[in-house]
């Protein structure tokens, strides 16, 4: 038999993993030895969260970070041929959306190898549920140009065509430029189109609001170094 290759969810902050997520992913965990992650370190506490007694040293990680060379990656797999399940582990929330595992995915496709997706928090889901926006038709864009006049064309590009299509557009900064974000919005956008900031999402300072862009220039929140997700709809 072909081992199966598992994408096991990961908390999006310290939060207690079955608060978050079902006990399915705990059983998953304790039965699978061999990992795809981003970080050892930050895997490893991971596991050892969700399952405390399993074995740390029975472990064999397999990294999948900036580094790793594609003609490394592409053996990662090799051990389902022996019949091994593999977990691939995102550094925070669902793996292979806006996460580099998605190169995995397809390597197991490729080699028929059954996916199997695991129940768990997504910040981009999560955000899109509580937005207010529309749910039946939105896109995600990942990152925005940092240049700051590609990054303004890009939220006005972005404006245009929610407004075209009746779509909602998602998209994330790196935490320590969120601020800088929120002033480009305030001075991009339309008075009228609205904006949702969803930050820190499952964590116990969590911050969720949706207001037209004239609204949120009386609103400063504190974004700082946070995992945000935005969204906007004309």
């Amino acid at each position: 038999m072909i081992g199966k290759l598992y994408l096991i969810p990961t908390t999006l902050g310290d939060t207690e993993p079955l608060e978050v997520m079902p006990l399915s992913v705990k059983k998953v965990v304790e039965q699978i030895d061999y990992y795809i992650v981003e970080n050892e370190k930050s895997a490893r506490r991971f596991i050892k969260k969700i399952s405390p007694k399993k074995s740390q040293p029975s472990l064999q990680l397999m990294l999948l970070d900036k580094y790793a060379e594609e003609l490394e990656t592409s053996r990662y797999l090799d051990v389902c041929k022996e019949g091994i399940n593999v977990g691939l582990l995102s550094e925070a929330g669902v793996p292979a959306i806006a996460d580099p595992g998605a190169s995995i995915v397809k390597l197991a496709h490729e080699n028929n190898i059954r996916v199997i997706p695991l129940v768990g928090p997504s910040s981009i889901l999560m955000a899109m549920m509580s937005s207010g926006m529309n749910g039946q038709n939105f896109a995600f864009n990942g990152y925005l140009p940092i240049d700051k006049s590609d990054r303004k064309k890009a939220l006005k590009d972005l404006e245009k065509l929610s407004n075209d299509k009746n779509q909602s557009q998602i998209f994330i900064e790196t935490p320590y430029r969120n601020e800088k974000m929120l002033a480009d919005l305030k001075a991009t956008l339309s008075p009228t189109t609205n904006l949702c900031i969803a930050a820190d999402i499952t964590l116990p300072t969590e911050y969720i609001k949706t207001l037209m862009v004239k609204d949120w220039k009386h609103q400063q929140p504190d974004l700082h170094k946070k995992p945000a997700i935005f969204i906007i709809q004309k």
